[in-house]
């Protein structure tokens, strides 16, 4: 399209496409613009074998990219910048010294020779990336018949079943090194390496038909092989079926493909590319799958769609200056590419031709690049912003955070997941009981380990795989714990024991159990199941379970009934506050520590929260957590403060009064609790010489305080809300609810392959158009095997009665 590129802005240095540009300028009166095209050189293969170039327009420094890499020694650039003068869209190429004047030359070199935000993050995005093998291209492969089978492998050296290697020159299985990747090894692999020179091997176990596992001895380093499929092919490995071709294996001889990884991917089984409107892929920025397994199953809602896609107009029309810097364009912007079926189109059949030429076996999908989006959803946030992976559960709450935060219209489109807890306290020397509420967003199921169906299996193969372990042998075939849905729904439904429980009849630590009930339903139910725990090293790990979950969901019973005749309700009194004379001498209530960790807060910012609120419990800790989450030493590791010293990590900055003035933080943290704002309690418990019964007294009688802070108190409202565990706003009007009967179908799910939130991938499956889809970031495929058992977050709609 020769009317493509980028138009940048010269006096805001925005960016704009052919559509927007004219827009642009009747908005703003700017009529300078600097036009940047790239024009593409691609090698395609001629028929002789050499290289016929073939030209094509392609736009810089596009947020909405393909997945063609044009980063390779197949593509050659040329670029062209010009000068735009509206409204006469009069041009002026660059460079030209001559007719612009100095200031406007070096404004264009300027602009032209920088790099986006982005684009300078890029290579950190990319620091976990494989290069490819500059051995791939070149590798010579003996024709000597080796022919590699589909299981029973040996190293050809020692007896050893594991961490076995194929050399791709001549075929040798052999083993690795010990403990190279976490399991047993001779080290028989580098010796012949060493002996012969051949460069690569694959590790076999690993072979998928997405790919598979490549070291390079000679580059001392994992590579990718960009012919691994033609390299397996030499010793009969076809890697679409993972079986021998040449000895006529069935598929049912091939054994059951049980890893996580394999069965959540679908590895293994033929998928067919889906194309158009709602199947466009997202690329992996660099472990960035949470996010886009996250947004590929938020604008799969109606809610979401309507409120973004379907305003997309008048959000662009009235978006500020800087859209780059305003969520509701950018979530507008990326709903648009996922929606429209821009980026997602089947290849013609000059492209099909290509592929085949280039022996590539996996169809090349098109997709979108969502880098804009993520630099500013994650722009502040301590994990988000980093290129580490991250937890679904964690990055979706943060989301309806800024959903929240930054209403579009009339409709707010989070409105569909919120609902309301009711949790019912009593005391068991008194029987006495305690009714609130809260809003949360997502339902945690806990895993019924108790409760699983082969426990016989699951204790024989413990044996086998400590054996196995103890003789340096490969392990046995996988068995996976089997989990009843019903019985993590009764573990969820029955009474926990709360710690530390403080009881207002006795006035006194008393026995406390808790139950939850739905206060009202959501129009979208979110069920996280708390796969991920802590073990005695705090590294947190994953139970590998699987749990029947239903496709039609009815949970009608687990409706909130309120105080019941009989019942008598628990006074309405404030634990005493003990605070000690040597803060060092305070121990950390470590089971409050782990309910918050389990709400996914960082560790270090639990301990703070349980320790500043002098181990009063969870709830109290979490309210702790919500007032000082936005500090920037909120992660950090617990320093005790020296007698007399500040009494919070956060005291800086909030005046010019000296921190050994500060009230204690502890106090602080139940009046915010009582849903007054943190300011208002520090001057309420200053004016009152740090007694806590006055200084609520005091802010009662001083209601002109409480209203000029009533727009800070929103805000805060706006930050509990996405947060898993809150209690219920205290305004007149209460939270927005869409409640409706418990029946729902489930719709989507999210899965996690890998050991822990720090590590591994997430995909996620939607059921569109009566059939299931795999959405493996740029990969969508039609699910064949939709893995409902093994998912991590569930997404369900209601059933209309």
């Amino acid at each position: 399209d020769s009317e493509g590129g980028l138009y940048v802005c010269m006096n805001t240095f925005l960016g704009f496409g052919r559509e927007h540009i004219e827009r642009h300028y009747r908005k703003t009166g700017q009529c300078v613009y600097l036009h940047l095209k790239r024009h593409v050189i691609e090698k395609v293969p001629g028929a002789s074998g050499g290289a016929l170039p073939k030209r094509r327009n392609a736009k810089l420094f596009l947020d909405l990219e393909t997945n063609s890499d044009l980063n390779t020694d197949d593509f050659e650039y040329e670029d062209e910048a010009k000068l735009v003068i509206f409204p006469d869209h009069y041009e002026i190429s660059l460079p030209n010294i001559e007719e612009l004047p100095a200031l406007v030359t070096i404004a264009c070199d300027a602009l032209l020779s920088a790099k986006s935000p982005y684009r300078k993050q890029e290579p950190d995005s990319w620091e976990e990336e494989l290069q490819a093998s500059k051995h791939a291209k070149t590798l010579v492969q003996l024709d000597n018949g080796v022919r590699i089978p589909p299981s029973g492998w040996k190293c050809s050296k020692c007896d050893l079943r594991e961490n076995l290697w194929l050399n791709l020159t001549d075929g040798s299985v052999l083993c690795g090194k010990w403990f190279f990747d976490g399991s047993g090894g001779n080290g028989h692999a580098m010796e012949h390496y060493k002996e012969t020179g051949y460069p690569l091997a694959v590790k076999l176990g690993t072979i998928t038909p997405d790919g598979a596992d490549v070291y390079s001895f000679d580059e001392e380093e994992p590579v990718l092989d960009p012919h691994i499929a033609k390299h397996l092919a030499h010793f009969g490995i076809d890697m679409l079926q993972m079986q021998v071709t040449e000895n006529g294996l069935r598929d049912n001889d091939i054994k059951p493909r049980v890893s996580e990884w394999e069965v959540i991917q679908e590895a293994g089984v033929k998928l067919k590319p889906m194309y158009g409107p709602g199947y466009t892929g997202m690329k992996n920025l660099g472990n960035s799958c949470y996010l886009n397994a996250v947004m590929q199953t938020i604008f799969s809602i109606p809610e979401f769609q309507r409120a973004y896609v379907g305003n997309l107009p008048r959000i662009f029309d009235y978006s500020p200056l800087d859209p780059t810097q305003d969520f509701n364009t950018q979530m507008a912007k990326l709903g648009h590419g996922l929606l429209s079926g821009q980026y997602s189109k089947p290849p013609v059949k000059s492209e099909l031709i290509e592929q085949v030429m280039k022996e590539e076996h996996k169809p090349q999908q098109n997709g979108i690049s969502p880098r804009m989006f993520k630099a500013f959803i994650s722009k502040g946030h301590p994990e988000f912003s980093s290129n580490r992976q991250q937890d679904a559960q964690e990055f979706f709450l943060h989301l309806i955070n800024l959903v929240e935060r930054n209403p579009v219209g009339s409709e707010n489109p989070s409105d569909v997941f919120r609902f309301l807890v009711e949790e019912r306290t009593q005391c068991c020397q008194s029987r006495k009981v305690r009714y609130t509420e809260r809003v949360d967003y997502i339902m945690q199921l806990p895993v019924a380990m108790e409760a699983a169906t082969n426990k016989d299996e699951l204790i024989a193969y413990e044996l086998k795989r400590q054996e196995a372990e103890a003789e340096r042998r490969a392990p046995p075939e996988l068995v996976r714990a089997k989990i009843p849905f019903s019985a993590c729904l009764q573990a969820f439904s029955e009474p926990n024991n709360v710690e530390d429980f403080w009881s207002s009849a006795l006035q006194a630590k008393s026995a406390g159990v808790k139950t939850s009930r739905f206060a009202s339903f959501p129009e979208y139910l979110v069920v996280q199941i708390k796969k991920f725990t802590f073990g005695l090293d705090w590294i947190p790990k994953k139970l590998d379970v699987s749990i029947d979950m239903p496709d039609f969901l009815d949970i009608n019973h687990l409706r909130a009934m309120g105080l019941q005749p009989g019942e008598e309700e628990l006074p309405d009194i404030a634990p005493p506050i003990i605070i000690p004379d040597d803060p060092k001498a305070l121990d950390i209530d470590e089971s409050s520590v782990m309910q918050l960790a389990e709400m996914g807060f960082p560790l270090e910012a639990c301990r703070k929260a349980v320790y500043y609120t002098g181990n009063l419990g969870a709830e109290v800790a979490f309210n702790w957590i919500i007032a000082h989450m936005e500090e920037p030493d909120f992660a950090e590791p617990l320093v005790v403060p020296a007698f007399g010293g500040a009494a919070s990590s956060g005291a800086a900055g909030l005046g010019a009064v000296g921190l050994e003035n500060q009230p204690p933080e502890e106090m602080v943290a139940i009046i915010i609790s009582m849903g007054f704002q943190r300011n208002l309690a520090i001057q309420a418990l200053k004016a009152t010489n740090n007694n806590l019964e006055r200084a609520l007294e005091w802010i009662f009688s001083h209601p002109e305080l409480e209203e000029d802070s009533e727009p800070a108190l929103d805000v805060m409202d706006m930050e509990n809300h996405a947060n898993a565990n809150i209690l219920a706003e205290t305004g007149s009007e209460g939270p927005r609810i869409k409640d409706g009967p418990g029946r729902y179908e489930l719709f989507g799910f999210i899965s996690h392959m890998g050991t822990s939130t720090m590590s591994g991938h997430y995909v996620c499956h939607l059921k569109k158009e009566g059939r299931w889809v795999i959405y493996n970031d740029f990969r969508v495929c039609a699910s064949e095997r939709p893995p409902k058992d093994l998912g991590y977050i569930y997404f369900y709609h209601r059933i209309p009665s």
